[in-house]
């Protein structure tokens, strides 16, 4: 059974979710299946008419294509739909493609001074082939008169102005890597496990429910444009950190994933990913491939992920059990929970533990007396279960993290394993 519409409906749908998201209204769409795009206006000739005459007919000022177009294909059916008065900026209907509109999202959302410096990074490496189709130019944000180097073209300033920018902005998002490594640092060896998935499929509402970070919770796609870090204690040895990220969506854009690469090194770095999925979704399998697509890029090893469909809680009864042994057959140590309710959030917790406990060890060491700075080191690190001491040894049993026991082992020549 194949649970719900198909892609291209999806698509659109989607699409149309982009365009509300960044404040447009949706007045009429316009389809076309081809073999392969037209090189002159991506869709046909035909098809460029019939945009022209829903246009009229709406008053839409704007068409959202949900492809990415190339600058010629952009300005050639700018120039279909404003007809004579392509060079009125006032009436004037604009053309943007998908890349486009996801970019103006990420925009319009950034809060933190790293989401506003990689959003800007990857609208300007977006905009460098893209200048000819520009109106305004970018010397007169730069000063104007002065910024022009001998014989160089209008273009050839503006390429130059942006080169700088990318430059400065490249340097800049290095220092705050170069920081958020040292943070990373100073958590020491902690289980990671970071909530991946598609966007608005519920993870801030799971990260809020898990640990009572105060993140933002929007039903609206991208809101989250920020890594949010916090840790969650199982006892009082044992505790592991939840990382909250960026959701994905279909066919991000590659310019993103680069400039955002530095927000999504949460999701590199994490021991367990818990993938997300809204189970009311249209099409959740669709939004499992896309997720995947895009953490094959960022995670090329495979890592330990739990798959969590989420909103459980909106579907029908019937509906519900068929989609739970539909996927389970598929996705073993799947979780079905809704966010909302009090046990979801409580059976994903539960399934990062067991993970944590899984990658633990009890190993039988020993050390001289002469280094009782480690077993400090092991009562901080792990669980010490038997402690003895003769006049010149001392003899642990302790439960600890095998990652943790080979740093230990690697860094630490006077500790010898008994068994």
């Amino acid at each position: 059974e194949h649970f719900g519409r198909g892609a291209g409906d999806c698509d659109l749908a989607e699409l149309g979710r982009l365009v509300d998201t960044a404040g447009g209204d949706v007045v009429g769409e316009v389809r076309q299946r081809r073999n392969s795009p037209a090189p002159a206006t991506f869709i046909g000739k035909g098809k460029v008419a019939e945009l022209v005459a829903a246009v009229a007919a709406t008053g839409a000022t704007l068409v959202a294509c949900d492809n990415d177009l190339s600058p010629a294909q952009g300005r050639n059916i700018e120039k279909a739909l404003n007809g004579d008065h392509a060079g009125d900026v006032k009436g004037r209907v604009s053309v943007i493609d998908r890349t486009e509109l996801i970019l103006d999202i990420f925009a319009h959302h950034a809060r933190t001074r790293q989401a506003r410096l990689q959003v800007e990074l990857a609208q300007l490496q977006y905009m460098l082939p893209r200048l000819v189709k520009l109106w305004s130019h970018l010397e007169r944000q730069a000063g104007g008169i002065g910024t022009r180097g001998p014989g160089e073209t209008q273009l050839e300033t503006d390429r130059r102005i942006i080169g700088q920018r990318l430059a400065r902005l490249k340097t800049e998002l290095a220092d705050i890597a170069a920081d958020r490594g040292v943070q990373t640092k100073q958590r020491g060896d902690l289980f990671k496990v970071s909530l991946v998935g598609y966007t608005n499929a519920g993870k801030s509402t799971l990260m809020r429910a898990i640990t009572g970070a105060d993140v933002l919770v929007e039903d609206q796609l991208f809101a989250t444009l920020d890594a949010t870090t916090r840790r969650v204690d199982v006892d009082e040895r044992r505790r592991f950190l939840l990382s909250d990220t960026v959701g994905f969506i279909r066919r991000l854009p590659h310019g993103l994933v680069a400039s955002f690469r530095a927000t999504l090194q949460e999701v590199a770095d994490a021991d367990l990913l818990l993938h997300v999925v809204d189970a009311s979704s249209e099409n959740p399998d669709h939004q499992i491939a896309s997720v995947n697509e895009v953490l094959a890029d960022l995670v090329p090893e495979e890592r330990d992920t739990i798959m969590v469909f989420n909103k459980m809680d909106r579907l029908p009864p019937d509906r519900a059990e068929a989609f739970r042994n539909h996927h389970a057959n598929r996705h073993a140590s799947a979780l079905f929970v809704s966010a909302l309710d009090e046990d979801g959030p409580g059976a994903v917790r539960s399934a990062a533990v067991d993970r944590l406990l899984g990658r633990e060890r009890v190993v039988r060491l020993q050390l001289p007396l002469t280094r009782m700075d480690l077993v400090a080191v092991f009562h901080r690190t792990g669980s010490v279960l038997e402690e003895e001491h003769d006049v010149r040894h001392c003899r642990l049993a302790v439960r600890l993290r095998e990652q943790e026991l080979e740093r230990l082992l690697g860094r630490e020549p006077d500790i010898e394993v008994l068994a």
